[in-house]
């Protein structure tokens, strides 16, 4: 790409740099094939143009998940882009399908939880930010949807995290296809299980990694047709056996020997072992302890894992004993014997070691000496034993040393693989491949060669792959495309493995000669491959040779390569440790053949080739998945990334390889939108004419004069270098449009200057002129307060001598006076003194005399009222019964008679009296009236008939003198008469009104006697009670006592006590001498008599008892029949709680020891509630069952069992008493808290608690919780799916957006925060309906809230297309929509809203415009103060705007949120940015309790079909 770019002055590029491989900065000079670049560092730098390569200055701060997007695809781009990730704790990068891991070297908790596996669960590759768990779901998917086998293949050099990412792995499989937890141990567990066990016997300490596996290994995972786990097996390849006896610094052998020296005083002492720097194999490193490995824990942890894959402690004990052995062998040395080229044991020293290494593998000491010392040659004739020189003979003992430690390695290998169990019919598989990666050192060995030989054959199948993926991604887009070349390391391999004439093959030749030597071998090389162009000769090296490796140019120094490469076991050794008296080490070197005895020789080399084919011929029946593992520095160290090591080993991994590939065909891949939004200007006449994306693209590209590019369905393709020449031609534009934007910037400066100057010259003289006013009204001001000065300070002067002189005659005034005031004082106290105590005695003495005569009044007041009130009854009865029309009156009379007190029934006297006397004035009032009136017509009449006749007597004789008809005293009569009438009418209205003015005052006066009378009744009852309880208290000590004495006298004595004590109590509330017990109609019976009873009515009570039993059993069966159904709610309470309660009081058993009711009650509970989706069932019985423990809080109390019951009140007989309580629950009397207070009393009533009793409160309590969670739940399961369509919504609805240059548009799909909204209304509803207490609606609304908050949040933070500026407007508006919903629910809301405190915050922070001026104070305390900095700076980085392409914060802003990230690195949990869904149960009881009031239970009516059976007649 470099070769076809041409840099211009102010281009940007990337300049390769001795230090830190690749520096970025910009072209300042141009001199034909020499540019000058000024990097940002300020170094300048001279290079060729064809050795620059563009850098693309769009890149997003925090780099893109896939490198395959990257504008220019190169290796400082790919460095670069690794390298901001790394930056934000982003490890994790595709590079099309391949995964590279960088290994962060400190702990990322938040990045592998079990959250995390979930959301990864279905995902598609590269939906979500890239990870190992998307790499084994892709795997997962693709095995079930196409049914074939995959292969996930893990390398990276040794410290890179390749055992780490194949535990990740392992554990998403596990997650995918594993077993319930019910069904015992499973495969993937033994797996996983097998890891502490093959980590200690294969692992060890390197230069480059603290727990370096020195063996490869094949992982693999058989999956039956379900996709399930149903076997496993496990392949190792070339354990590095030479470290076992050669051990460089600062390396260690592997952790085994380490961990047994360090293990129990007992296990050191049955080994005979001590500090490991006694140990000739261990003591050649200095290093014999790692920080970060605690050698006595993880031996606890190998046998504890030993026992897990089934190693039994047998077979435990013999393992380590062979390892202690082999410590034990290496430490014999060997001097030189009698005879001549013989060797013997040095000292003492050696002949204890020999001798423990001998007990340890249970065979004979002089044998194992002989097997060392001594070599058996076996000829047609006879046998001839070979004495060894102390040389050969310490050749000897490491050899056996590390054919032991092989083979035990081979052994727990296999132990492995039994104990998982492999499943021969399994359909598909997993592979996972942990192998070593490249590798180059100072010294190159023939384990290196080996390695190096694997990454080789890998290599090529990597290529071929890579080769493969991109053609198939040029036929998805169906573009035109020719066969691209690609480097094949086919030769390399020939060089090594080809048979004959290969290294391996003339290394073999060369072990099957005895005299062969490295220096021969060598030689043979030289002469063989002196003319491959792989192959090379070190100058100054006698027997180094030099491979040409796709990864670099390694040199081998051949020293071992003979001695490594041997794999026969000598023949003495077999024999000796076959014979072993111990059956494990027998077993690690059974018996051999014949032919195999004939045959003695066997090539390492050549076996791990044939192991190779046999991994490849797997690989290549299965689908390839690719895992490249980086170490980012050497010092395995946080935060460090070193551009040059991670350079070799992306190209190690063969990643610059697979992007070499990639730029043989088309690099730069751009989908549509993103090209046109980028490369726009150069034509903006093609946006405004095309609305077709693929018709812009090539028109745009035609208009600029571009060849060689291809347009796909979706991409558009560009080859190399194409991208550089259109950023350069946009660089170009915007540089001009920038010139111009300039010249009217500067215009515009300039004017605003020299307008700036004019009005600055006009305030300065302002400024000079007011100055100079200023001064003369200065001085002016300044005569003025000198003359005020002198005059306040003369005035002072003299009010200071007079104010002193005034306060001395003051002080001595004051002084006088109190001393006369406090003697007056002192007088007039104990004056009042003596009258107080005078005021008090006599007080005393006359409130004695009172009491004494009020009581005797009281007692003859109430016997005369009752006594009146008798008469009045006797004399309304005989008037009732003389007619029958007043028998109602006669009924109502009575019925205020027993009700009312004889206060209420005099002055309802009196006022029946005055209403009586006025309707009897009244009704005489209205005969006089009548009367009156009657005689009035009379006399009208009379005139009217005295008028006719004088007319008819007129009309006869009208000339007839007229003579007086009419008697003048009669009419005066009638007029006198007439006038006294109205003067009565007049008197008896007046009396009238007055006897109504008397009625209401008599009225009002009576009922503010009654409204004292109802005070003091209120009153009186209260002290009545309280003195009830004070008697009950002593009545029940008393009981207690008597009870005591009664054990302790015999029963004459006893009975004689109860003839001479009689229990009588008396007015004053003392307590009877025997103890009572309450019946349940109220009365009270004598215990003493029951204890008498009972010696005469043992066998009629067991049969009572034993009926009783059967009765209570039928009658719970009842109950349960009644209450299983839903039987509705009475005054918003369940008549099913209130009924179970009413029956368990009356059949006591909360008071019982035994009862198998509860059990039958909690069964019941249990089976209704089975089914978990009907949430209207579910709330009927939330409410049942929480009222029921509101019932049971309120009446269950904990004690002694000695203490008796608590006893309710006796209701009261008396007349005054029944008076009293009706005037509580009348209507008039308006004392209604007092009378839900009694009601409240009668229906809840207090009773000491069995143990049944409370565990049944226990369990209701449990079954609420139950209830209450699977409410919950039920709710989040219906909004997830709803919540799910709102996470993809702005993924959907992408393909909506408009390009730029032309308006935004995007349909938000608010039918998904519509059906949330009816999701949440819908269920409360139901609760509502079902009268479910309020606070647990508030709770089931705040953590189905809380969840949301959460989902919608964390998919914030994982999903990059969620975290923009147009999906925050998106959920800003459903958001807005749940709080209209809060504010119309407020009540049963409650505090929801504030769940969503993270959401809220962090898409306001997205909505904001211009986020760049945006400090991060602002950002921390005012826009987002419920969000930590990882969250914060996961949303900053993630951020970016597809609506308006606006910026995120300033770099500034990340630097400092960088900072405080690695401030707090420490705390493993400050590296969680994803919030945890809270599903614990938010209430106590004491919540419920409080939820409800015990008056809310009067007036409950009981079930109806419980009210018609006799056996219930208790609940009428």
């Amino acid at each position: 790409m470099a070769g076809n770019f041409s840099p211009s002055v102010g281009s940007c590029v990337w300049v390769e740099d001795r230090d830190e491989a690749w520096i970025d900065g910009e072209v300042v000079e141009v001199n034909g094939e020499d540019v000058k670049v000024l990097s940002t560092s300020g170094k300048h730098v001279v290079t060729k143009a064809s050795a620059v390569y563009p850098k693309d200055t769009e890149a997003p701060a925090s780099g893109v998940d896939d490198m395959t997007r990257l504008a220019y695809l190169h290796e400082p781009g790919v460095l670069q882009n690794l390298h901001s990730r790394y930056d934000i704790n982003e490890i994790y990068t595709y590079t099309g399908s391949i995964l590279i891991a960088v290994n962060p070297f400190r702990r990322l908790p938040h990045l592998y939880s079990s959250h995390m596996m979930a959301q990864y669960k279905g995902a598609a590759l590269g939906e979500l930010s890239p990870h190992p768990f998307a790499v084994a779901d892709a795997a997962y998917r693709q095995m079930i949807n196409d049914g074939v086998s995959q292969s996930i293949l893990v390398s990276g050099e040794s410290g890179a995290g390749k055992t780490e990412s194949t535990k990740l792995l392992m554990r998403y499989l596990a997650y995918m296809g594993g077993r319930a937890a019910s069904e015992g141990r499973s495969v993937e567990q033994k797996v996983l299980e097998s890891n502490p066990v093959l980590e200690a016997f294969g692992n060890a300490k390197t230069v480059r990694n603290n727990n370096s596996s020195r063996f490869g290994k094949f992982v693999e995972i058989q999956f039956d047709e379900k996709g399930r786990i149903s076997g496993a097996a496990i392949r190792t390849y070339l354990l590095e056996r030479s470290r076992v006896c050669q051990v460089s610094d600062p390396e260690r052998n592997y952790h085994c020997f380490y961990m047994l020296c360090a293990a129990p005083k007992e296990d050191v002492q049955r080994f005979k072992l001590g500090e490991p720097k006694t140990y000739h194999y261990l003591n050649q490193s200095k290093c014999l302890e790692v920080d970060s490995i605690n050698d006595a824990e993880e031996y606890q942890a190998t046998r504890r894992a030993m026992e897990v894959v089934g190693i039994s402690t047998q077979e435990q004990d013999a393992i380590f004993s062979v390892v202690a052995a082999i410590l034990h062998l290496g430490n014999v040395e060997f001097a030189k014997g009698a005879e001549t080229d013989s060797s013997v044991p040095k000292d003492e020293k050696s002949l204890f070691h020999l001798k423990t290494a001998a007990e340890l593998l249970s065979c004979d000491e002089k044998a194992l000496e002989d097997s060392l010392c001594k070599r058996i040659m076996v000829t047609r004739d006879e046998t001839i034993t070979k004495t060894l020189d102390p040389e050969a003979a310490t050749l000897s003992r490491d050899a056996l040393a590390k054919v032991m430690y092989s083979r035990l390695f081979d052994w727990l290998v296999d132990k492995i693989n039994n104990s998982i169990g492999q499943d021969p019919h399994s359909k598909y598989l997993i592979g996972v491949l942990d192998i070593y990666g490249f590798e180059s050192f100072k010294t190159n060995s023939f384990e290196q060669f080996c390695i190096n030989l694997t990454n080789e054959k890998l290599q090529q199948h990597f290529n071929q792959h890579v080769f493969k993926m991109e053609q198939e991604e040029y036929k998805k887009e169906e573009i035109n495309w020719s066969y691209i070349e690609f480097v094949d390391n086919q030769d390399i391999l020939d060089l090594i493995e080809k048979k004959p004439g290969g290294i391996i093959a003339l290394l073999d030749e060369a072990c099957m000669f005895p005299r062969s030597t490295h220096e021969t071998f060598a030689q043979k090389l030289y002469q063989t491959f002196k003319n491959h162009k792989r192959f090379a000769k070190p100058k100054l090296a006698r027997s180094d040779f030099t491979i040409c490796h796709y990864a670099g140019d390694v040199t081998y120094q051949t020293e071992l390569f003979l001695d490594k490469n041997k794999d026969y076991v000598i023949a003495e050794h077999q024999a000796l440790l076959n014979s072993s008296s111990c059956s494990f080490v027998a077993s690690l070197f059974p018996p051999t053949s014949d032919d195999s005895n004939k045959s003695k020789f066997s090539s390492i080399g050549t076996r791990f080739k044939q192991q190779l084919v046999s991994l490849l011929e797997i690989l290549n029946t299965t689908e390839p998945h690719y895992i490249r593992c980086i170490k980012p520095n050497n010092l395995l160290k946080p935060g460090i990334f070193e551009n040059e090591n991670i350079l070799q080993q992306l190209r190690c991994g063969g990643v610059m390889e697979a992007i070499r590939i990639s730029c043989a065909g088309y690099p730069t891949r751009k989908h549509f939108d993103e090209f046109l939004n980028r490369f726009g200007i150069l034509a903006p006449e093609v946006l405004v004419k095309n609305s077709d994306d693929p018709a812009a693209c090539k028109k745009l590209l035609e208009k600029v004069g571009l060849e060689g590019y291809q347009i796909g369905k979706t991409k558009v393709f560009l080859r190399a270098g194409q991208m550089a020449d259109l950023d350069t031609r946009r660089t170009e534009v915007l540089g001009r449009s920038a010139s111009i934007i300039q010249r009217k910037v500067r215009s515009y400066l300039a004017k605003k200057s020299f307008i700036l100057l004019r009005n600055s010259a006009k305030q300065i003289q302002s400024v000079c002129r007011g100055y100079l006013a200023r001064n003369v009204y200065e001085g002016m001001r300044r005569e003025a307060a000198a003359l005020k000065i002198q005059r306040d300070l003369r005035m002072f002067l003299a009010r200071k001598a007079y104010t002193e002189l005034f306060a001395a005659a003051v002080s001595v005034q004051a002084g006088m006076r109190g001393m006369v005031s406090r003697n007056e004082l002192c007088f007039r106290r104990q004056t009042k003194a003596a009258i107080i105590i005078q005021t008090w005695c006599r007080g005393y003495l006359a409130r004695l005399h009172y009491r004494k005569l009020k009581k005797a009044t009281i007692t003859t007041q109430c016997a005369w009222r009752s006594k009146v009130a008798r008469g009045e009854l006797r004399k309304l009865k005989m008037a009732a019964r003389e007619t029958g029309a007043l028998q109602e009156a006669k009924n109502k009379l009575e019925k205020q008679v027993e009700e009312l007190t004889w206060r209420l029934q005099l002055e309802k006297r009196i006022r029946t009296d005055l209403e009586e006397a006025k309707k009897q004035e009244s009704a005489k009032a209205q005969s006089s009236m009548e009367e009156l009136e009657r005689r009035c017509q009379e006399t009208e009449a009379l005139l009217i008939k005295e008028r006719e006749s004088t007319k008819k007597v007129a009309e006869i004789a009208p000339i007839i003198k007229e003579v007086p008809v009419v008697d003048q005293e009669l009419m005066e009569k009638i007029t006198n008469e007439n006038e006294k009438l109205k003067g009565m009418v007049s008197s008896l209205e007046m009396k009238i009104g007055e006897t109504e003015k008397k009625l209401q005052e008599t009225t009002k006066i009576s009922e503010d006697r009654l409204k004292q009378a109802l005070d003091a009744e209120s009153k009186l009852v209260k002290l009545k009670t309280a003195m009830q309880r004070l008697e009950e208290k002593i009545l029940d000590m008393e009981a207690e006592k008597n009870i005591m004495r009664q054990h302790q006298q015999t029963i004459s004595s006893t009975t004689q006590q109860i003839i001479s004590s009689t229990p009588v109590r008396t007015t004053l509330g003392h307590p009877p001498t025997a103890p009572i017990k309450n019946l349940e109609n109220g009365h009270q019976i004598n215990l003493e008599s029951e204890f008498n009873e009972a010696e005469f009515t043992t066998p009629v009570a067991g049969n009572a008892e034993k009926s009783a039993a059967e009765r209570q059993i039928m009658d719970a069966d009842a109950l349960i029949d009644c209450v299983k159904d839903n039987i509705g709610f009475s005054n918003g309470k369940p008549v099913a709680a209130f009924t179970i309660y009413k029956c368990l009081l009356h059949w006591k058993c909360f008071e019982s020891e035994k009862t198998n009711v509860f059990d039958r009650l909690i069964q019941m509970i249990g089976s209704a509630i089975e089914n978990e989706d009907d949430n209207s069932h579910l709330a009927y019985w939330l409410t049942t069952t929480s009222a029921l423990l509101f019932l049971l809080q309120k009446s269950l109390k904990t004690g002694g069992s000695g203490a008796t019951q608590s006893k309710k009140p006796p209701t009261a007989t008396s007349l005054f008493g029944r008076m009293a309580m009706s005037f509580r629950s009348s209507p008039a009397s308006g004392n209604l808290a007092a009378a839900a207070e009694a009601a409240a009393n009668a229906v809840i009533r207090p009773v000491e608690a069995k143990y049944p009793a409370l565990l049944f409160k226990q369990q209701l309590a449990a079954y609420v919780e139950k209830m209450f969670g699977m409410v919950r739940d039920n709710l989040k399961r219906e909004l997830s799916t709803l919540l799910s369509l709102c996470i993809q919504a702005p993924r959907t609805s992408k393909g909506g957006m408009l390009r730029s240059g032309r308006s935004f548009g995007k349909d938000s799909p608010a039918s998904h925060w519509q059906s949330i909204i009816d999701g949440l209304s819908s269920l409360l509803v139901t609760l509502k309906e079902n009268h479910v207490p309020l606070v647990l609606i508030q709770k089931i609304y705040s953590q189905t809230f809380s969840y949301i908050n959460v989902q919608l949040f964390n998919s914030l933070l994982l999903r990059k297309e969620c975290c923009t500026f147009s999906n925050g407007e998106f959920v800003k508006a459903g958001l807005a929509e749940l709080e209209l919903w809060c504010c119309q629910a407020k009540e049963y809301a409650g505090p929801s809203w504030e769940e969503l405190k993270q959401i809220r915050q962090a898409v306001g922070f997205l909505v904001i415009h211009q986020k760049y001026r945006i400090s991060y104070d602002d950002i921390a305390h005012d826009l987002c103060p419920g969000l930590s900095v990882q969250q914060l700076y996961r949303i900053c980085t993630l951020y970016w705007d597809d609506s308006y392409n606006t910026r995120s914060v300033s770099q500034e802003v990340i630097s400092s949120m960088r900072a405080l990230m690695t401030e707090e690195s420490n705390d493993a949990d400050s590296d969680s940015f994803l919030l945890d869904d809270d599903s614990s149960i938010p209430f106590s009881i004491d919540d419920i309790s409080s939820s409800m009031q015990e008056k809310d239970f009067v007036g409950i009516k009981p079930a109806e079909e419980l009210l018609e059976n006799p056996a219930f007649v208790f609940l009428h």
